[in-house]
């Protein structure tokens, strides 16, 4: 594959993931789902109403405390060893 022939394949596949990208977004809204976007390390929320928050909506509380008490009970189980054999030349 050439050069010209791989920024083309490349620049199809970017335009297919950022098509995906909206169309996903799309169908959150309209499902009463929140996009989340980050921006400097701070997220921030667009409710199906076109308003842009930075207050974690009801519907992400819920699945947070969720997560975060995963997050926990992951954290707290025993991670195995590794153990590596040496290999002598």
């Amino acid at each position: 594959m050439n050069d010209k022939d791989f920024i083309e394949l490349r620049n199809e596949i970017i335009r297919a993931g950022n098509y995906a990208v909206r169309m996903a977004q799309k169908e959150n809204l309209e499902k009463g789902i929140p996009n989340v976007y980050d921006r400097n390390g701070r997220l921030y929320y667009e409710l199906p109403s076109g308003e842009i928050t930075s207050e974690t909506p009801e519907a992400y509380k819920e699945s947070e405390a969720a997560y975060n008490a995963f997050k926990l009970t992951a954290a707290s189980r025993k991670k195995p060893e590794l153990k590596l054999k040496s290999i002598k030349a």
